[in-house]
């Protein structure tokens, strides 16, 4: 059903096109949301979502969902949002840290998920994004790499730094020292 709505776009059929944009625009809604944390700004980019992908729809060969390709267009949009906004950001050297365990999310019993999300959202743009794209929005090292045109050890090591930052900031709320 959703191809034979998706090959109706592709031939300009409106009603199709409404369909698609009532199916998809609330959650993609949501996915620019938790990367721009303002509804205006969300709104924009939905926007600016649907016309590139109905412009691009030719480039949809059915690989991967409709859904998820969509959403790679919502992730792209709202991260040059972000990005043209930004004025400066102070690029730290990541070639020297050790690569931990991707998977290792663990901090101490009592700290709630709510606790761990504001967190998130105190790091800086470069680390957030990559967090939010690995454990938020459940891309790998490769897709993340493309997505933000970084290297997969930069993707891997700004999402370590992330963790390591929220893990530190956490214990410093929690017992009042970073140790």
């Amino acid at each position: 059903m959703h191809l034979e709505l998706v090959e109706q776009c592709k031939k300009n059929d409106r009603k199709a096109q409404i369909q698609l944009y009532r199916k998809y625009s609330e959650g993609m809604f949501c996915v620019a949301m938790r990367f721009l944390k303002n509804a205006d700004d969300a709104e924009d980019v939905l926007q600016e979502s649907f016309i590139k992908a109905f412009q691009k729809l030719h480039q949809f060969k059915g690989e991967v969902t409709f859904g998820a390709w969509l959403k790679r267009i919502v992730v792209n949009r709202s991260i040059d949002f972000l990005k043209s906004k930004q004025q400066k950001t102070i690029e730290l050297n990541e070639g020297y840290m050790h690569i931990t365990d991707d998977r290792d999310w663990k901090v101490d019993d009592g700290i709630g998920i709510e606790e761990v999300k504001r967190e998130i959202e105190q790091l800086p743009d470069k680390y957030r994004f990559v967090v939010q794209l690995y454990l938020v929005e459940g891309y790998d090292h490769a897709e993340i790499s493309q997505i933000m045109e970084i290297s997969e050890t930069a993707s891997r090591t700004r999402l370590s730094r992330g963790k390591n930052y929220v893990k530190e900031s956490l214990k410093k709320k929690n017992y009042g020292t970073g140790s």
